[in-house]
């Protein structure tokens, strides 16, 4: 079983700047467009609004995932974003992410939202597979098609 705990930046810097520098690897094929000290302080003041959606997945006190969610507006409506949603390679195709996705469907239900929305690079097919999955639908390509927006419903 899972527990989730809010990021502690002190204790999981090493951790989430390799989560996100894989993220990066894994949609985009370098990390570039990664800069170390701007995420920590993205991260620190996203935590501060959402510290139940910026989390530590962990198993028997190991930590296995990663989620950064949060409500905002787009459009004119209120909705949830998945910032990331980050599972350790050993852990991937064995049921986590399940898990993942219902502690982020109950984060959406706490904030009344409805709809919630990601961004997934195209080349990453496991990933828009799994979102496909759960019921997620492509709305179209953003960043000049670096990445495809999709929405889901809770």
């Amino acid at each position: 079983m899972l527990t989730y705990r809010t990021i502690d930046l002190e204790k999981d810097q090493g951790e989430i700047v390799e989560f996100r520098k894989d993220s990066f690897m894994t949609s985009f094929g370098d990390i570039s467009g990664f800069h170390k000290s701007n995420y920590l302080t993205y991260v620190e003041k996203m935590k501060e609004a959402f510290g139940d959606g910026f989390v530590m997945a962990e198993e028997d006190g190991r930590t296995v995932g990663q989620l950064e969610l949060s409500v905002k507006r787009y459009e004119g409506r209120v909705i949830g974003y998945i910032h990331l949603f980050y599972l350790v390679a050993e852990k991937r195709g064995k049921g986590y992410s399940g898990a993942l996705q219902s502690y982020a469907m109950d984060f959406f239900r706490k904030y009344r939202v409805g709809e919630y929305h990601l961004r997934v690079a195209p080349a990453n097919r496991r990933a828009r597979q799994f979102y496909k999955k759960n019921g997620m639908v492509d709305i179209g390509p953003e960043l000049d098609g670096k990445v495809i927006r999709m929405k889901g419903t809770i």
